[in-house]
């Protein structure tokens, strides 16, 4: 008597989800999978002893469905989450006079309660239903992405990519391949039918070969009933929390499907269109600009052959790359090195303090940070230490898969080096000079 119920499994089916929250996870299908059979085979067991009309175990399943495709990684996921749990606690609502006295009814009633205390739902407002194929938010590309899973009985959620641009300039392209490029003047860095982001490089220092970003310009086309077209545009000093038509979303009603969001004022800004599941950071670090984006695969890839030059998607042109490619130029392209690796190639920094500075905010020796070194001896500039450490912060927020966040220079047979510190003063020491020849 005066016993809480413990957990049951419906209880643990949206434990389990609501772990997803924690950043970069998200349940693999087939621990959903077992999830799910144990809860049926629990929920079965007590309909031996209850009333057949008593309807948990349906609640249960579709609570589970709804919510199967969310990923904390992803914009959106609090709200749609929320309408989760609504639906599931109307649900046990509806059907509480059946259960009463069924343990795993209580259980997964006081679960609910907990974690809509936990997420900060509110009991009213908009619930999700068991037919997203009716009721899918058109603005909302997670919605209308679970719908057609749902269709297709496909768990697995959509795919996304990930782009960077920072320093003078070093670039990851979606296919997480890194180039250090030239790329001087304006260039395209995407552009689909959904959207354009272009940025304008300028010489960084006198005699090299090395930019860096003073200019980017983005633009959110026109998209249904989604929203109207919006123009972003940031330079160097100039970092705004609006669109250029002075607005700082776009879309109808309370939920907009497209926004701005100011992090640090001048510094650091987001937008977010949840229309088209995407999430861009736009941020000035010392006098140049960085830029990181995560977007859907299928909407990248949404372009006509005459919009082939994009950066994120194809790298940077050939005769634009300083680099072989793998983020680091090899002794074997023919460079003659100098007979000391303690190059000054700037004035206030040699390879040993830019590498002691690097790692005390790197402390992975990664392409972040040879990048970071890099940057240091070709301009002389500290601010660029900052810029590789708040490009690798945005990788970790953005990129959806955690192996892939750090890069490390490689041999030609694919061998990892990133631990060489030989490897990475050879390459930096070749970089240098193709930079300044």
């Amino acid at each position: 008597m005066g016993l809480r119920p413990a957990p049951s499994s419906a209880a643990a089916a949206a434990a389990e989800v609501e772990q997803r929250r924690r950043p970069g996870l998200c349940l693999p299908p087939l621990e959903l999978l077992l999830l799910l059979l144990l809860s049926l085979e629990l929920l079965h067991a007590g309909d031996c002893q209850q009333p057949a009309q008593c309807r948990i175990q349906k609640c249960t399943t579709d609570f589970v469905s709804l919510t199967s495709h969310l990923n904390s990684a992803i914009d959106g996921f609090d709200s749609e989450f929320c309408k989760a749990l609504r639906a599931y606690a109307g649900c046990t609502q509806r059907t509480s006079k059946a259960c009463r006295g069924n343990l795993v009814y209580h259980s997964a009633v006081l679960g609910i309660s907990d974690l809509m205390s936990q997420r900060n739902c509110s009991k009213d407002g908009p619930t999700s239903s068991t037919n997203p194929e009716v009721t899918h938010d058109p603005c909302n590309y997670h919605s209308h992405a679970g719908a057609r899973e749902h269709r297709r009985g496909d768990q697995n959620p959509p795919n996304y990519l990930f782009c960077g641009l920072f320093g003078d300039p070093h670039l990851r392209t979606f296919k997480d391949h890194f180039q250090t490029c030239k790329v001087e003047g304006a260039w395209p860095l995407i552009d689909n039918n959904y959207l354009s982001v272009q940025v304008t490089n300028v010489p960084v220092v006198p005699g090299s070969s090395a930019t860096a970003t003073n200019k980017i310009t983005i633009i959110f086309k026109a998209h249904h009933e989604c929203t109207d077209q919006k123009v972003y545009q940031a330079v160097t000093d100039d970092l705004p929390a609006a669109f250029v038509d002075g607005t700082t979303s776009g879309g109808d009603g309370d939920a907009k499907s497209l926004r701005i969001v100011e992090r640090e004022s001048g510094h650091y800004v987001e937008m977010h269109a949840l229309y088209i599941g995407t999430t861009v950071f736009v941020r000035q670090v010392g006098r140049y600009l960085t830029l990181a984006i995560r977007m859907p695969e299928d909407l990248a890839m949404s372009y006509e052959e005459s919009q082939d030059l994009q950066l994120c998607m194809n790298g940077c042109p050939v005769s634009e790359r300083i680099d072989d490619g793998q983020g680091q130029v090899s002794a074997i392209l023919g460079h003659s090195l100098p007979r000391t690796s303690l190059v000054q190639a700037w004035p206030g920094y040699t390879l040993e303090t830019a590498n002691t500075q690097c790692h005390e905010k790197m402390p992975v020796k990664d392409i972040y940070f040879q990048s970071c070194v890099f940057d240091l001896l070709t301009t002389g500039d500290a601010n660029f230490t900052a810029a590789a450490h708040s490009a690798l912060e945005d990788v970790e927020a953005l990129h959806p898969r955690k192996e892939r966040w750090h890069i490390f220079p490689s041999s030609g047979n694919g061998t990892p080096r990133g631990g060489s510190e030989l490897s990475v003063s050879l390459g930096l020491t070749c970089l240098i000079l193709i930079v300044f020849l």
